[in-house]
Parts: C-alpha cells; structure tokens; sequence
C-alpha cells in the first residue's frame, strides 16, 4: 500500500503556512519538515508524530496512539496513530498541532 494521499492533503494545509515548511516524499510515504526537521509523516494510511521525549508518554496513552515500530525498533518521541483517530478535523489538528510545538522548538538544521 502506498501512502494514504487523501491524508496527505488534510495535513498539509495544517503546516504550509508555517515559517520553513517543506513537504517531500521519503521511505514510501510522505514527510512534512519544519525548518528541516521531520514534524510528520505519513506511512501506509498511518500518522507519524514526532511528539518529542517530554510528550511520549502521555502520547501513547492515548488510545489510537501506539509506539512508531516499522523496523522492529521503537522510536522514543514519535508515534504512530491509527486512522481511527484521525477521522475528526480536531483529531488530526490535535497530532498535527503537538509535533508543530516540538519540530519548531528545534534550532534550524543548516543546509
């Protein structure tokens, strides 16, 4: 399965506006930077969100929040939502939102 498109365009208008976006294809799915930094992701029809270390926990005990494991090693900061927990615009706005906060508080990488 490829990247859930659909998705992809409900998330970017969440991030397009803010100061060092960039949008680009990476690992079969879609990647959001902000200012060269991952924010989200999506992978298959699944959120990625850097939520970072602060977060994690509360992050994961949200019900449609699992650790982000695709390699067979978790994450520590990120995490992966079900779709289930993206169906409402509050929902994904609420993800979106967290990994903006902890993306945007990371100095600018140097390109």
């Amino acid at each position: 399965m490829a990247y859930d498109e659909n998705l992809a365009k409900r998330v970017q208008p969440l991030l397009s506006r803010k100061k060092g976006f960039s949008a680009k294809k990476m690992f079969g799915g879609m990647g959001f930077l902000l200012n060269g930094h991952m924010c989200v992701g999506i992978w298959k029809d699944k959120l990625i969100a850097r939520v970072g270390p602060e977060n994690y926990k509360q992050a994961l005990e949200e019900p449609t929040a699992r650790e982000f494991d695709i390699t067979g090693r978790a994450m520590t900061g990120w995490v992966m939502i079900e779709p289930d927990g993206l169906a409402k615009e509050s929902e994904l706005k609420h993800w979106v939102g967290i990994a903006a906060k902890f993306a945007g508080s990371l100095p600018p990488k140097i390109k």
